[in-house]
C-alpha cells in the first residue's frame, strides 16, 4: 500500500497560512470576550487565648472557613461587566458539621470607557496606595467592597479616581461577619485618589476622604473628613517612604475631631533577603480634651494584619486601644527560599500614645507587649498556593484593661492553613479585523 507524504510546497503553504492567521489575530481588535474563574479556598484557622471573633466565648478554639468564588467577565470594545459570586462556608462551628455563613456578590459592576475616561458603576473593590486607609482586604474570607460610582482618569506619570459610595440596608439572613459590605461604617462618602510617578524611583500619592457618617441613636448625619497622602523615594537597594493623614470634623458621636496618623518606614532589597524597619503611630485622645472633643484616628476601610500585625490584637480603633492611640514599631523580613517557597517574620512592639488607667485611675506603663509573625508561602504551580502562619503575643500587665488578651501572664497564638486553588474554565475570545 502507497502512502502520500506531504510536499515541500504543501508545508510552505500551510506554514503561510498559519502565520498569516496569527498575525491577524494579533493586529485585529477584541470584538468580545467572556471569562470564568473558579476559586476554592478554604482555611483552618486555631486561637488560644485572645479574643477574636469567632472565639469570644471559647477557648482555645479551631475552625475552618471555606471561599467559593465564581468570576465572570464579559467585555466588548467599550465596556465590559464583572461578577464575583462567592459563598462563604463553615465548618465545625457552633455544634454544626457545615453551615453557610454568607452567599453574596463581592463585586458586581459595569465599566464605561468614554474617551480617556473609564466609568465604573455597581459594588467594586477598593484598593488605593498601599492599602492602609483603602483595602480589598484580600486575606479576609469575604474581601471588602462598596457600592457607587468610580470616575477614572490615566496617563503615562499621572492616574486620578473619583468616587461616589453608599450603603443601604443588606439582607440580615446571614451574618454581616461575612458580608464584603456591611462593615462599611458611613452612609455617603466622597473619595478622590491622585498618583504621580516620573519613572525615576520618585512618586507621590494624595488622598482625600470625606464620609458622612449617621448616628444609630439620633440619625444625625456628621461629616468627617480625612486628607494626606504618601512618597516614595527609590535610590538601588534602598527604598524611602513618608505616609501621613490629618482626620478632622466630627466623628459618629458628634465629637469634634482632630486626629494623625503617621508612617515611616526604610526598605533594604538584598539579593536573598528583603528588609523594612519603620512604625505606625496613630493618634489617640488626650486626658485633657474636653468631652465633646476627640484625637481618635479611625484607619478607614484599609486592613489592619498588613500594618499591626497577623493577630489582629489592634483592628479596630479606637476600641481596641481604649481611645488611647497606637505607636507601633516594626521589623519585617523576607527571605524567598526558592522560587516557590519564601519564608517572611514580621515583629511588631506595641505601645499606647497615652497611658491606660487602673481600676483605682492610676496611669499603668505605655508598653502592651510584641508580636512576631512567622509565615510560609509555598506555589507549586499558577493555579495553586499555599500560606501556613504562626503567631504570638506576649502581653505586659498593661494588657489587663485592654479587652484583648484573656489572660495577660500566657502567650496568645494564632495559626493558620490555607489553601487556594484557581484556575480559569472558560475564557472564549472573538476579535475583528
Amino acid at each position: 500500500m502507497l502512502t502520500k507524504t506531504p510536499s515541500n510546497n504543501s508545508i510552505i503553504l500551510f506554514f503561510l497560512l498559519f502565520t498569516t492567521f496569527l498575525s491577524a489575530q494579533e493586529n485585529s481588535v477584541l470584538a468580545q470576550q467572556f471569562l470564568m474563574n473558579v476559586e476554592i479556598r478554604p482555611r483552618a484557622e486555631y486561637t488560644s487565648n485572645y479574643i477574636l471573633p469567632p472565639n469570644d466565648s471559647i477557648d482555645p478554639y479551631f475552625y475552618i472557613t471555606q471561599r467559593n468564588r465564581v468570576s465572570m467577565l464579559y467585555a466588548r470594545e467599550k465596556w465590559f461587566v464583572k461578577s464575583d459570586l462567592q459563598e462563604i462556608h463553615l465548618w465545625g462551628q457552633n455544634n454544626e458539621v457545615s453551615k453557610v455563613g454568607s452567599i453574596n456578590f463581592y463585586q458586581l459592576f459595569l465599566e464605561a470607557k468614554f474617551k480617556s475616561i473609564n466609568v465604573r458603576l455597581g459594588r467594586q473593590s477598593v484598593l488605593l496606595d498601599n492599602g492602609r486607609l483603602f483595602s480589598d482586604a484580600p486575606w479576609a474570607q469575604q474581601g471588602r467592597a462598596h457600592e457607587g460610582i468610580r470616575v477614572m482618569k490615566s496617563s503615562k506619570n499621572f492616574s486620578n479616581d473619583f468616587f461616589i459610595l453608599f450603603t443601604r440596608n443588606y439582607n440580615t439572613e446571614f451574618k454581616s461577619t461575612y458580608s464584603p459590605v456591611a462593615s462599611n461604617k458611613y452612609k455617603y462618602l466622597l473619595v478622590n485618589n491622585f498618583s504621580y510617578n516620573n519613572a525615576k524611583g520618585f512618586s507621590f500619592n494624595s488622598l482625600n476622604a470625606v464620609d458622612f457618617l449617621e448616628n444609630t441613636n439620633s440619625g444625625q448625619l456628621y461629616t468627617r473628613a480625612t486628607t494626606g497622602g504618601r512618597l516614595e523615594l527609590t535610590k538601588k537597594r534602598w527604598y524611602y517612604t513618608l505616609n501621613s493623614y490629618l482626620q478632622f470634623g466630627r466623628n459618629v458621636k458628634g465629637q469634634n475631631l482632630l486626629a494623625y496618623y503617621f508612617q515611616p518606614e526604610v526598605k533594604l532589597s538584598l539579593l536573598k533577603s528583603t528588609w523594612r524597619l519603620g512604625a505606625e503611630i496613630i493618634s489617640g485622645s488626650s486626658p485633657q480634651l474636653s468631652i465633646d472633643r476627640s484625637g481618635d484616628f479611625d484607619v478607614l476601610y484599609g486592613v489592619t494584619w498588613k500594618f499591626n500585625g497577623n493577630m489582629n490584637v489592634f483592628t479596630r480603633f479606637p476600641n481596641d486601644v481604649n481611645g488611647k492611640g497606637l505607636v507601633n514599631p516594626y521589623l519585617f523580613a523576607l527571605i524567598p527560599l526558592n522560587s516557590k517557597l519564601s519564608v517572611r517574620s514580621d515583629f511588631h512592639l506595641f505601645y499606647t500614645q497615652y497611658p491606660l488607667t487602673n481600676d483605682l485611675g492610676e496611669e499603668v506603663k505605655k508598653f502592651l507587649g510584641f508580636e512576631n509573625d512567622l509565615s510560609l508561602k509555598y506555589t507549586p504551580i499558577k493555579e495553586l498556593e499555599v500560606n501556613y502562619a504562626f503567631s504570638f503575643y506576649k502581653s505586659t500587665n498593661s494588657m489587663k484593661y485592654l479587652p484583648k488578651i484573656q489572660d495577660e501572664t500566657k502567650l496568645a497564638f494564632w495559626s493558620y492553613l490555607m489553601v487556594s486553588y484557581s484556575f480559569n474554565a472558560v475564557n472564549i475570545k472573538r476579535y475583528k479585523n
